[in-house]
């Protein structure tokens, strides 16, 4: 199939042209879409599906710090467990990537020292998003420049919901363009839509094709400082969005749930709703990430469990 978004070219030619499309799209089905999040999330996995499910979850890691207290050290050992998250078994997948501020980025690349794990940076003043666009567009540039292979950005939810929808999608154009390297090579973007913010699922869905139309490699739906993070449900209309895309496009786009999916079997039910709504294309690391910090170490004591007979316990993982 053709990647392309000619059918959409007349879309984004105006405030008023993106409104019409984006409010002539279905309205969500509240009570059809928490049914079904909720059906997929009964499924049981056990044994070796298991295995290989918790496998792929951690494989899909961002290992993410982003406090004001971050310390280089602290950075640094993230970056130690990012690669080699259980010294006793060295068989254990390194994570997906380690997720920092743009200023502790060359403390990150630095420390990977070229392992296989991407360098995600948020920008654009995460979590809130309220700068001007030069300061956001500096805050993008320093972290490509410092070395990040990623770029979560955040939206201003304040434009967006005064339906100031034109001006979110080319903030996201901007940001992209920001994300290119002298070379021409690019850190992938992911854009952040703070779906505890938007207020209802039919906002997460606009949000979610403004995003995929502006040009996002992933679309994501927190920065994890809100109250309402990623649940099943808005994840898994996420999901229906980059299907529906790919499916008139072409064009395949990641997903990153992230924020409060803190346990083993929190991220098997995200994996369930992967397959059996995009399918096996969209599970790999390249299409779909956790933004998580605390999930890693109950699916490493999850997979010594499977691996030993015994569970155990927090004490044997290191906490950062």
């Amino acid at each position: 199939m053709p990647t392309t978004l000619t059918a959409f070219a007349d879309v984004t030619t105006s405030d008023s042209a993106l409104r019409r499309f984006l409010h002539g799209l279905p309205g969500v089905d509240t009570v059809g879409l928490e049914a079904r999040a909720a059906s997929l999330g009964t499924r049981s996995i056990k044994t070796t599906a298991k295995a290989y499910a918790i496998d792929l979850a951690i494989s899909m890691i961002d290992l993410t710090t982003l406090e004001g207290a971050d310390t280089p050290g602290k950075v640094r050992a993230l970056s130690a467990k990012a690669v080699n998250p259980d010294p006793t078994d060295r068989t254990t997948p390194m994570t997906a990537a380690v997720c920092v501020y743009p200023d502790m980025v060359a403390t990150a690349k630095a420390a990977l020292n070229g392992a296989d794990v991407k360098i995600a940076s948020v920008a654009t003043a995460f979590p809130a998003g309220r700068a001007a666009l030069p300061v956001k567009l500096a805050d993008t540039r320093d972290a490509v420049a410092a070395g990040a292979d990623e770029i979560d950005m955040v939206i201003d939810r304040g434009a967006f919901l005064a339906g100031r929808y034109l001006e979110t999608y080319e903030l996201i154009k901007v940001i992209k363009a920001a994300c290119v390297r002298e070379d021409g090579s690019a850190a992938r973007l992911k854009v952040i839509f703070e779906t505890g913010e938007l207020s209802t699922y039919d906002n997460i869905r606009r949000a979610s094709w403004i995003g995929m139309l502006a040009g996002a490699d992933f679309i994501k739906t927190s920065t994890g400082k809100v109250g309402v993070n990623a649940t099943p449900a808005n994840t898994l209309l996420m999901l229906e969005a980059v299907r529906d895309f790919r499916a008139q496009t072409g064009i395949q786009i990641g997903v990153k749930p992230a924020g409060g999916i803190r346990t083993t079997k929190d991220a098997i039910k995200f994996l369930v709703l992967v397959n059996e709504t995009v399918g096996e294309d969209w599970l790999s690391n390249h299409w779909f990430r956790f933004g998580a910090s605390s999930l890693l170490n109950d699916l490493l004591m999850q997979r010594q469990k499977l691996s030993t007979g015994r569970y155990s316990g927090p004490d044997y993982v290191t906490v950062d």
